[in-house]
């Protein structure tokens, strides 16, 4: 769904890339590990890690959400991105696919920001609210099971503070939400749920036509 920027054509995307990518070592090893497995399509792609690390140091963020983590990718990006007291709260149900990440995780020196939590991610959010963490998130990263997209944005929404981040993968769903003929129920629950953010008079709103659409919310 997002391993490269949609809607350009292949020689545009490799230009793309050879004039503003700057992915260090360790993200390409862990990118072409990634890529030789079944679900391999769950991948961000290298320019849309590197926007969210630019976000991140834009933003002065510390304190960051990382809602589905597959092979680590995007936890890494984002960890490599944050001061040395940095810390990302990182949501996964798969033991297999995240020790993919650890182990690069530990290679770049910066497994110690990373507090991985094994568990249903709306249980995750559920307890860190309950915990009192609520408005100390500077960021948050989106890009789980999309069925619960509205969920994790409103506990998102409840542990970032004014003026923080979320960020929102996958939103132009490989560009089946603009196609009327599409009908299946995660097509249907996207465009809902595109919907809602355009709406929400909580946050000031882009979606940006990176990978396969990434929309940003700040809370207001």
């Amino acid at each position: 769904m997002g391993k490269q920027t949609i809607g350009l054509e292949q020689d545009l995307y490799n230009y793309l890339l050879s004039v503003s990518l700057r992915e260090p070592e360790v993200l390409t090893q862990l990118r072409h590990e990634t890529a030789q497995l079944p679900r391999a399509i769950m991948q961000i792609s290298p320019e849309q890690g590197q926007f969210m690390a630019l976000l991140v140091k834009t933003l002065g963020a510390k304190k960051t959400l990382d809602i589905g983590v597959f092979t680590g990718y995007s936890s890494l990006v984002v960890a490599l991105a944050l001061p040395a007291d940095g810390k990302i709260v990182a949501c996964d149900v798969s033991e297999e696919y995240t020790s993919i990440g650890r182990r690069y995780w530990q290679q770049a020196g910066i497994a110690d920001k990373i507090d991985l939590r094994i568990a249903p991610a709306l249980e995750t959010l559920d307890q860190l609210l309950a915990a009192g963490e609520g408005e100390t998130f500077d960021f948050a990263f989106i890009d789980a099971d999309k069925g619960n997209y509205e969920n994790y944005y409103e506990r998102s929404l409840q542990l970032i503070r004014p003026g923080g981040l979320i960020a929102v993968d996958n939103v132009l769903w490989s560009g089946k939400v603009a196609d009327t003929e599409v009908q299946d129920n995660q097509t249907k629950k996207m465009r809902a749920f595109n919907q809602k953010l355009h709406q929400d008079s909580r946050v000031d709103l882009s979606l940006v036509p990176i990978a396969d659409g990434l929309t940003l919310v700040r809370k207001i």
